[in-house]
């Protein structure tokens, strides 16, 4: 019989596919002995019987906006024990609104780097571009991402505004590229893990639909974050 309990938040842009990607990872959660309740907005988090139960929660709500007292719920929640976690968007661009919610996360999605000008069509794939996600040191030794070696990705790729707390397991470089503003190349966090309170942050930069969090790589790492957030 299951013991613990995973809420799954979702919503917000569809772009992102917010059902398709929760719903391909909620049978592994089952399978490692969650119960899985999904809600479709973050009013659940305003609920303290909900939130004082739970182990667990994954978000990808994208782009979308958090009451007070729902934030309120989610953080006391982590500071109590419970793990947050997500990917892409659905976790470092949600919320835009409450600088607490920014706080906890620890990393700001701020923009993603697109194509050459002339090859842009209109369309989600104008970011689509390649690039690599390098595994720190910490991360080579980290159960989220130990094992994992450096690995490509075509998809967007996040540059993030973060702090020196987080604990950051792999990072990504965007190019200096002649039709972009930066002169010099960046390098961001890509996947990082975060304590709050007694509650333990993980997020995954790569995701931003259902195909990139097939990715073998990209699934593990997730399945293997979610496992370890979870109180």
């Amino acid at each position: 019989m299951s013991d613990k309990q995973a809420l799954v938040v979702r919503g917000g842009w569809d772009g992102h596919m917010p059902v398709e990607t929760t719903d391909f990872f909620i049978p592994f959660l089952e399978a490692n002995g969650f119960t899985v309740r999904v809600e479709e907005s973050p009013a659940v988090y305003a609920d303290a019987e909900v939130m004082d139960a739970v182990d667990l929660v994954l978000q990808i709500n994208t782009m979308n906006t958090i009451e007070p007292e729902e934030f309120a719920g989610l953080q006391r929640a982590v500071l109590n024990g419970a793990g947050l976690a997500g990917w892409h968007g659905g976790i470092a661009d949600s919320y835009r609104n409450n600088a607490d919610y920014l706080h906890m996360i620890g990393g700001q999605f701020a923009h993603h780097a697109g194509k050459d000008p002339a090859e842009r069509v209109g369309e989600q794939s104008d970011n689509y571009i390649p690039y690599t996600v390098h595994i720190t040191e910490l991360g080579k030794t980290h159960p989220i991402t130990k094992g994992i070696a450096d690995f490509d990705l075509v998809t967007e790729q996040y540059w993030v505004l973060s702090d020196e707390y987080n604990d950051v397991l792999a990072t990504t470089t965007q190019d200096v590229r002649p039709w972009d503003a930066w002169n010099r190349p960046v390098t961001s966090p890509a996947i990082w893990t975060r304590q709050w309170g007694e509650g333990r942050v993980f997020v995954s930069a790569p995701g931003h639909r259902l195909e990139i969090v097939q990715n073998p790589n990209v699934r593990t790492i997730i399945e293997r974050g979610l496992l370890w957030a979870a109180r």
